[in-house]
């Protein structure tokens, strides 16, 4: 199991751009896919974004399609989302997490895999 720390959370205008984090240490970090999660207040944590270990492959929620963009950069064990024309709804706790492909990450629930402790983003209208 690889751990996993997010940041780069905090508080952006309405069509601003914010771009987040996540450092991964404890085993190699090229072996894993991974992929982000959201979570907003009273509700499910939902699936943003997922990508391949060698990051080559990408798969976005309906939601953040043609704003939010996954990369990673396995050189420095990190996974990155940058989001762009954040939107209120955006709002919410999101989360990096890590798996043995996309399609594992994608199904990942809050108490099974890798996760990190999340980072707030707040999106004011």
């Amino acid at each position: 199991q690889v751990q996993l720390v997010e940041s780069g959370g905090g508080l952006v205008q309405a069509g601003g751009s914010l771009r987040l984090s996540c450092a991964a240490s404890g085993r190699t970090f090229s072996n894993y896919a991974m992929g982000w999660f959201r979570q907003a207040p009273g509700k499910e944590r939902k699936f943003i974004a997922a990508i391949s270990n060698s990051g080559s492959s990408t798969s976005y929620a309906d939601s953040v399609k043609g704003r939010f963009t996954i990369s990673r950069d396995n050189a420095k064990n990190t996974g990155y989302l940058h989001m762009n024309s954040l939107k209120p709804d955006d709002t919410a706790v999101y989360y990096c997490a890590a798996g043995g492909n996309m399609l594992v990450v994608t199904r990942l629930s809050p108490n099974f895999g890798s996760w990190g402790q999340g980072t707030q983003v707040t999106v004011s209208s």
